[in-house]
């Protein structure tokens, strides 16, 4: 596969670690030179760690949203899902939740009763992808995937490709998002070449997850998210064993401004939303 501008590194961003309780948390966006990835906000990487049996769990009990997306990718483990619009689940290893907030959700994510009594190992990536200022206060929703509804495939240089949203090397994902953001999981294996086109003008999103990889020379490691210049493909080589969380999306370009949980346009909107939450607009509590 040939590009007549493959995408070059500008700059590497590592995650800073900032744990909440016991659980292991990364988190690459934002942090210092990088407040987005427009229209990528953030990004916490929990894990990877194991729990002992008879823990606590994850400690993400009720809270609202409002104005964006939360994508989760369970990579080990298990995650119950339960919000105020209906939505509900409980996603094993290699599954993920795409919930929309939109106009206002209260969502909880735990550990299931089996998870905490057991324990296991556990590993989760949560990304919050804003929504256009059109499209903030549309209908929440909720969609939970297990790993055997991913179309996952490999290509001829062994590298798999789990496809979440959009539309990878002619592949269709299984969501179509709201503005069109195509996101994966990309595994692959030390030695190994992955090439896909990314049309000029998007934004492309980039997370080592596992081992290290190559691109156009530049040497990226696990927990870093790489900044990308502009260009028409992608070209990336494993330098170890890899696992990479790869996105792309034609950036919003309007004002953020976020509070907390919920993340709107003005300030004036911020103000509304907690006004709103706080009237219990968003609906009731899920039960936990």
């Amino acid at each position: 596969m040939t590009f007549d501008q493959p995408r070059r590194v500008l700059r590497l961003h590592p995650a800073h670690r900032d744990d909440i309780g016991d659980l292991i948390t990364r988190r690459p966006v934002p942090g210092p030179g990088v407040q987005q990835v427009d229209p990528f906000l953030f990004l916490n990487h929990h894990g990877p760690q194991i729990y002992p049996s008879n823990n606590r769990g994850l400690p993400f009990g009720p809270h609202p949203h409002r104005g964006f997306e939360t994508v989760t990718f369970i990579l080990d483990g298990e995650l119950a899902h339960n919000d105020s619009a209906g939505g509900e689940s409980v996603i094993r290893a290699g599954g993920i939740q795409w919930m929309t907030a939109g106009s206002g959700l209260i969502h909880a994510e735990l550990s299931p009763a089996s998870f905490k009594r057991d324990g296991g190992p556990m590993e989760i990536l949560q990304l919050w992808v804003n929504l256009p200022s059109r499209l903030k206060m549309t209908k929440p929703d909720y969609v939970g995937l297990q790993a055997e509804d991913i179309p996952s495939f490999t290509t001829e240089a062994g590298v798999t490709v789990e496809p979440v949203s959009g539309e990878w090397l002619g592949r269709p994902a299984p969501i179509r998002s709201l503005i069109d953001i195509h996101l994966a999981v990309v595994r692959v294996p030390a030695g190994a070449r992955f090439e896909t086109p990314i049309a000029a003008g998007r934004n492309v999103f980039l997370y080592v997850v596992k081992g290290a990889v190559s691109i156009a020379g530049t040497r990226a490691s696990e927990w870093n998210l790489v900044a990308l210049g502009d260009g028409d493909g992608l070209d990336m080589t494993a330098e170890t064993d890899a696992v990479v969380l790869l996105g792309h999306a034609l950036p919003i370009g309007e004002p953020v401004f976020s509070h907390g949980p919920f993340v709107m346009n003005t300030r004036e909107e911020i103000i509304q939303a907690i006004e709103d939450y706080n009237a219990g607009k968003f609906g009731p509590p899920p039960a936990v």
